[in-house]
């Protein structure tokens, strides 16, 4: 067994078990032995094996991403910041999906590239939702991060042949196939253990009513959380009303899809956004009902002009909210700042949204969708899961409030140490268990050897530069 006593912090943001929040206190330690914390509080006095200084820290509870693409997100950068359709509602997610395909090579790179972002933003906990690859599992472990691993699968793939129209290539053998291997892959986890599963229907536009079922069905028999992305596109919206009279939220509802163990990635698009102009406003009293989550993720939408209207009415009608980055840079802080300033312009309102809202959405509103009650939170008992930010960064300073200082000013510049499961898996910024330099450059050979094969996939045989061209010309 080993203590590590982190000795009279200035400030750590500990876990108000009677009030069920988040609050300051000064001048305390911060104890732990192995896996979990053992003291909060004043003058530790036990036996310890490690001590580190508190002056000139804050201790917080690692960051819960709920919702990440870390094999892909990577070799999209410099590609997919203003690619988009303007006939498509000016996203370019279709498209990307259906011409820039990577191989096993570059997803380990990128996934190592992302895991090494997340530990340095003060992520510990993370949903990884990828195609599976050779290594993904020995690579999830190596990182030292706490992951669920979702293997995707779906009935149909999107292509285009045009360039303002969506199609499906529907293969529901082959979605078959991969909800059994996924369901092999996932049974093969230690449920709870660092490594577990997910279950990831890829998209509610691409899964067959029955796929879905089934996975409803496997989900809660295993009692583990299920995901999909649903109304994250206006087109999907539009698609869903067609096949089924009704929105994505309605018809998930319908199907037995919302349920406290459902993550839904983005819900943007629900009828009561202004874009749409829907006749109904049930989507939102539908997702509180059923105590599904939604996973925000602001950054990769907020690109193309998409915004959630608004985070704080979300909450306010009891919708559970936690926050992922899906797309690069893998940056949890930079996604609260987002979440918070986003859902003010969207609603025209400074008080929509609270720092204390965002914070909590990516702790214990992310702990809690992925069913754990242990995690994002400093407390005793609870798993050793701990950032200490370096509170004499100048991104930090002149210091009144620690956290609005880290997540309006700072990012991950002033994360100084991270720990999960009581393992130092970040000293003085630098990431101890991925060599992220050499992930770089895997991923930057990945990447083109990505965009030399764009044209064979695209319908009009474009190169790479024609469909995203640099910002400058060369």
């Amino acid at each position: 067994m080993s203590t590590t006593y982190i000795r009279n912090c200035d400030w750590i943001i500990v876990w108000d078990g009677e009030k069920k929040r988040h609050r300051y206190a000064r001048n305390l330690d911060l104890v732990f032995r192995d896996d979990k914390i053992i003291h909060v509080g004043p003058n530790y006095a036990g036996a310890f094996d490690t001590e580190i200084s508190g002056l000139g820290l804050m201790a917080m509870p690692g960051l819960v991403d709920i919702h990440s693409h870390p094999a892909l997100e990577p070799a999209y950068k410099g590609i997919r910041e203003e690619h988009g359709i303007a006939d498509m509602y000016m996203s370019g997610l279709y498209e990307r999906c259906a011409v820039m395909h990577q191989d096993d090579e570059c997803y380990r790179a990128c996934a190592e590239l992302t895991y090494c972002e997340m530990l340095l933003s003060g992520v510990t906990s993370v949903a990884d939702l990828s195609v599976p690859y050779p290594g993904w599992k020995e690579l999830a472990e190596k990182s030292g991060l706490r992951v669920w691993l979702a293997p995707g699968y779906a009935s149909s793939r999107w292509y285009m042949d045009n360039g303002h129209e969506v199609k499906f290539a529907w293969d529901e053998a082959k979605g078959e196939q991969g909800f059994e291997a996924a369901m092999t892959f996932i049974d093969g986890l230690e449920p709870g253990g660092r490594i577990s599963g997910i279950i990831y229907p890829l998209q509610i536009d691409t899964c067959t009513e029955d796929l879905l079922r089934k996975s409803i069905a496997a989900a809660l028999e295993r009692n583990i959380p299920l995901t999909t992305h649903a109304s994250q596109s206006v087109m999907e919206f539009n698609l869903m009303v067609q096949r089924h009279g009704k929105t994505p939220i309605q018809w998930a509802h319908e199907i037995g899809l919302l349920t406290p163990n459902t993550i839904l990635g983005h819900t943007i698009f629900i009828d009561e956004h202004s874009w749409l102009h829907w006749h109904t406003r049930k989507d939102v009293p539908l997702l509180a009902e059923t105590g599904t989550v939604v996973a925000h993720c602001p950054n990769v939408f907020s690109r193309y002009g998409h915004l959630l209207e608004d985070f704080g009415r979300y909450t306010k009608a009891g919708v559970r909210m936690a926050i992922g980055t899906d797309t690069t840079p893998h940056n949890m802080i930079e996604e609260m700042r987002e979440t918070a300033v986003f859902a003010r312009i969207a609603a025209e309102d400074l008080f929509t949204t609270s720092t204390e809202e965002v914070f909590t959405a990516a702790t214990v509103g992310g702990a809690a969708a992925l069913m754990r009650d242990d995690i994002g939170r400093l407390a005793v008992g609870m798993k050793a899961d701990i950032v200490l930010v370096d509170l004499k960064h100048p991104s930090m300073r002149p210091l009144r409030d620690p956290l609005r200082s880290l997540i309006y000013a700072s990012a991950e510049r002033a994360v100084r140490h991270v720990f999960i499961d009581g393992q130092q898996v970040v000293r003085d910024s630098k990431v101890l268990t991925l060599d992220m330099e050499d992930a770089c450059v895997r991923a930057e050979e990945g990447q083109v050897r990505m965009m030399q094969r764009v044209p064979e996939f695209d319908y009009a045989n474009r190169t790479i530069d024609e469909i995203s061209p640099l910002s400058l010309e060369c």
